[in-house]
């Protein structure tokens, strides 16, 4: 087929053969079209299709993932789970946005000729496009939707699976701590055993209720959140539903037993105040018999009062006592432990006693007032009388009848006489068995108090070491305790759990042994008395501790702790509870000695108390012990604190000026002593300012003295409350002026014991030394005792000697030396500032008994005299022997036995039972000149003066002691 091809040259001759409206614009037609644009349109087009293909086929994947995806079984898990989908969720509806962008632009691109000119029209190829894509346009939005429908349900799925993790989680944790308020509800077992422990522990049970209301509230708040899943049609129900009932079942159970804890606890207070008002009207009975005098009641008038003032109290038991003990029983049955019904039948017990001894005491009163209104019968004269008259006048025969009537009428009166006799002995008997009665129902009064007071304190302890010690320890606490007040728990509570451990494991256990035999409870004291040395430690604190709670006592801390104790006092108040209760023991211990004094304990409760003030004065001592300022030194190892007080100071020194020491004589100085084992101290007492206990005075320390060097004499002319500590063979004396003469005897007295303790262990010392020596020597034979019966005998006696030094204390008693040696003999009183001031000098320097001066005085008269064998009296002290400790004391009644070889007699004590031999010179200074001799006097006022020194050191003293015996008999 041939077509004809024509070569035009213009648009014009195309026009000629093609009409205009078949020609586009650029060939002069009118055609709408654009080859380029619809070629980039077509592009675009079949890009949008495939775009709305690969979204359709994404979120179909996506849908398939999610709904294959297993639920995650914890909250952690489950949250990340949702923030995955989410954020491809969201991934996904950015791009089918941009995709519908992506169409509209495309759309609006076709149909913009028709925006801009409203009469244009498309043509055919135009709205071939512009149907494809509306088309691809409505595609992706169906899907859009059908994917938003699938992630609602997903969404929703997974929000509720997150929901029940948490639900579950929050489950367990409320049932755990729902575990621990039922458990420790279930430990509030304890019923109480008096009106205070019962509403202590009431106390404790609202605090525990108010602690736990928390936990239950958040129980209740967790069962409602799960009956709204339960409501909004939850997928996990069946797992919600016994949750959320468990969780009722263990609100309500929580509640109903507290309530039933409370219910008992009210019912044992309402029970231990039935018993209690028993017990105070019982006491109140008890006091009222002990307060009736009993010599009032054998008057008319006394025993008539003393009824009335039983009957009005007996009246006053309606509603106090006990009526019935089985009702007691039926109404209280649930809260009756074996303890609380064996108290309850004590107490009905003690109510019957003391009812019975109010029957028994009206009955004698009854009786007494019964007797004075009898009339006074007349006693006809004694039988003897009758008889020994030889006869009868008649005027005695008209005016007491015949014989026989007589006769009748004397026995009447005689067996009435001998009834009232009778009645009147029983009703004095009767008296005396009430007061014992009355004795011993006071001791067990006291024994109460006692045990109950220990209990409240005990329990005090407890509530202040929870409540506040173990509170600063607390994590939760810790943001209200300042900085400053951080780890001092142990300066402001001391040992005060030391304390409380003793009273509660101990002390308090054995008391409540001692419940039925009240007076044997000193015995209970003495056993634990070296455990009471505790309250030393806490009082020696307890300065520390007041200054510290000045400090803090406004802190946010004690307030909140307070507030939770719901105490009405504050800390240092509490605090001071174990100052007030080991003074309250002297008290007690008074109280129940007072009452049993005729008991076989009165001996032991007599030594618990003195012990228990010793301990107080201790304690007292200790407060001013560690109030002493500028001492150098280490006060421990001075030794034990004996004494301590405040005196008037005078010294009289040989050293220094001489108005130095006129002055020192009329102007005393204020010092405060303190007496240790080793040495004295001298302290000026400096009062200060603040309160409490930094108003305690503090004690500059000046100057101490070594008890090694130091004498005493008892007595200063003038004045009975002075006596005179010397220093060194008086180089240095101070006279010290008590405030009473009984404080002077105390020192004096305790001084004396330092200084005997002294002398005592220099003598053991020199002693063991000699008999280490005389052990080798041979002893003088006897005519009817061999050599080795004789050591053996010796030897035996010195070891019972040796034993019996201790508990036997010797002073040497002779006259003044004439030409006394230094550190030999008695003390160089001639510096002592009267006459008086020689005597009673004690010192522990100088053992007289071993000096020069003694052998002088005793050998002065031996050859005057010859020693027979007969009783002699002792006129001076004597501790040697030879190969034995022999002792005999000024006064002494001995027996000189027989005379041995090398001089020696053998002697016999008399008074001791003990016998030795004894060189015959020392012997004729013991007896003197006469059988009949008496003991010397060292002072011109005839006073015994007896020096015990160590002022030349206790080992020169020990050196002189030993004297070996070939010394003695030289």
């Amino acid at each position: 087929m041939k077509v004809p091809i024509i070569m035009l040259g213009s648009v014009s001759e195309l026009q000629g053969y093609i009409d205009k409206t078949q020609l586009t614009e650029d060939l002069g037609g009118t055609l709408d079209y654009c080859h380029n644009r619809w070629l980039s349109r077509r592009t675009a087009i079949e890009g949008f299709a495939q775009k709305v293909k690969q979204t359709a086929q994404i979120l179909q994947s996506f849908g398939t993932e999610l709904a294959e995806t297993e639920l995650p079984s914890d909250v952690q898990s489950t949250s990340s789970l949702l923030a995955t989908h989410t954020e491809k969720k969201d991934k996904m509806k950015e791009d089918i946005r941009l995709a519908v962008e992506q169409g509209d632009d495309i759309l609006g691109s076709i149909t913009q000729p028709v925006t801009e000119n409203p009469e244009y029209k498309l043509n055919q190829d135009q709205l071939d496009n512009q149907t494809t894509v509306e088309r691809l346009l409505a595609q992706l939005h169906e899907t859009e939707t059908a994917f938003d429908e699938f992630w609602i349900k997903h969404q929703q799925k997974l929000e509720q699976c997150l929901h029940l993790r948490n639900f579950e989680q929050n489950f367990r944790e409320v049932k755990a701590a729902l575990d621990i308020v039922s458990e420790r509800l279930s430990a509030f077992t304890d019923v109480g055993n008096s009106c205070s422990h019962v509403e202590h522990i009431l106390k404790d049970l609202a605090n525990f209720e108010e602690k736990s209301h928390e936990t239950v509230a958040k129980a209740r708040m967790l069962a409602s959140e799960g009956d709204a899943f339960i409501q909004s049609n939850h997928y996990a129900m069946d797992s919600i539903i016994p949750k959320c009932s468990e969780l009722h079942h263990l609100c309500d159970a929580f509640t109903t037993e507290t309530e039933r804890r409370r219910n008992l606890l009210n019912k044992s207070l309402e029970l231990h105040g039935i018993l209690e008002k028993s017990m105070k009207w019982c006491d109140e009975g008890i006091y009222l018999l002990a307060s009736q005098p009993v010599d009032k009641c054998q008057s008319q008038d006394g025993a008539e009062s003393a009824l009335q003032e039983i009957e009005k109290f007996l009246d006053t038991g309606a509603g106090n006592k006990i009526k019935e003990l089985n009702k007691i029983y039926r109404e209280y049955e649930h809260i009756l432990s074996e303890d609380l019904k064996e108290h309850v039948q004590k107490v009905f017990q003690k109510q019957e006693s003391m009812e019975e001894m109010f029957q028994k005491r009206q009955v004698s009163l009854k009786k007494l007032a019964a007797k004075q209104t009898r009339p006074v019968q007349p006693v006809a004269p004694r039988p003897e009388a009758f008889v020994k008259s030889p006869c009868t006048s008649p005027g005695l025969q008209s005016e007491y009848g015949s014989s026989s009537e007589s006769s009748a009428l004397r026995r009447v009166n005689y067996r009435r006489g001998k009834s009232e006799m009778t009645e009147l002995h029983q009703s004095r008997g009767g008296s005396a068995m009430d007061d014992e009665e009355n004795l011993a129902v006071l001791r067990q009064h006291v024994i109460n108090e006692l045990i109950e007071t220990e209990r409240a304190y005990v329990e005090e302890l407890l509530c202040v070491l929870e409540g506040y010690a173990a509170e600063m320890d607390n994590p939760l606490m810790a943001h209200l305790i300042s900085p400053e007040l951080q780890n001092k728990k142990d300066i402001l509570f001391g040992n005060m759990e030391e304390i409380y451990h003793f009273h509660n494991r101990i002390f308090l256990r054995e008391l409540e042994n001692y419940i039925e035999y009240p007076e044997l409870v000193g015995r209970c004291f003495l056993d634990q008395m070296e455990d009471f040395q505790i309250y030393e430690k806490y009082c020696q604190n307890k300065p520390r501790s007041e200054s510290l709670w000045r400090q803090f006592s406004d802190s946010v801390f004690f307030q909140e702790c307070q507030r939770k104790l719901d105490h009405k006092l504050s800390l240092d108040s509490y605090l001071l509870k174990p100052v007030q209760r080991i003074t309250k023991y002297q008290l007690l211990l008074k109280e129940m000695l007072k009452y049993s004094k005729n008991c076989e304990g009165a001996e032991d409760l007599q030594e618990a108390l003195t012990s228990i003030l010793g301990i107080l004065k201790a304690v007292n001592d200790s407060m001013h012990q560690i109030a002493i300022t500028g001492y150098d030194g280490n006060l421990s190892e001075l030794g034990k604190l004996l004494m301590q007080g405040s005196f008037n100071v005078w010294t009289d020194h040989k050293k220094g000026h001489s108005k130095v020491k006129d002055l020192a004589r009329f102007k005393p100085m204020q010092r405060h002593l303190f007496l240790h084992e080793k040495a004295v101290l001298f302290c000026k007492k400096r009062e200060e300012n603040g309160e409490g206990y930094e108003k305690a005075p503090s004690y500059s320390y000046k100057h101490s003295l070594n008890m090694a060097a130091v004498g005493i004499t008892e007595n200063v002319k003038g004045d009975a409350k002075k006596f005179e500590i010397w220093y060194n063979a008086r180089e240095e004396v101070y006279i010290i002026q008590a405030p009473t003469p009984e404080v002077k005897a105390t020192w004096v007295n305790e001084i004396r014991k330092v200084l005997t303790s002294q002398l005592q262990a220099c003598r053991e010392a020199s002693q063991h030394r000699t008999l280490e020596q005389t052990q080798s020597l041979p002893l003088p034979a006897s005519s009817c005792t061999s050599p080795s019966q004789n050591h053996i005998r010796n030897t035996k006696k010195m070891e019972e000697k040796k034993a019996d030094l201790t508990s036997q204390e010797v002073y040497g008693i002779t006259a003044a030396p004439k030409y006394p040696e230094k550190g030999k003999g008695w003390s160089k009183t001639s510096h002592s500032l009267d006459a008086s001031e020689e005597n009673d000098g004690w010192s522990s320097a100088e053992d007289p008994l071993n000096s020069s001066d003694a052998e002088e005085d005793g050998g002065g008269g031996g050859s005057e005299m010859k020693l027979t064998p007969g009783k002699y009296t002792v006129v001076t002290d004597y501790e040697k022997g030879v190969a034995e400790e022999f002792t005999v004391k000024s006064g002494d009644l001995v027996q000189l036995i027989r005379e041995g070889e090398d001089g020696l007699w053998y002697v016999k004590n008399l008074s001791t039972g003990r016998d030795g031999w004894i060189p015959a010179s020392n012997l004729l200074m013991l007896i003197g000149n006469s059988k009949s001799a008496q003991s010397l006097s060292s002072s011109e006022s005839g006073t015994a003066s007896s020096t015990l020194s160590t002022s030349s050191s206790c080992s020169d003293s020990c050196n002189v002691s030993s004297t070996s015996f070939s010394d003695i008999k030289g």
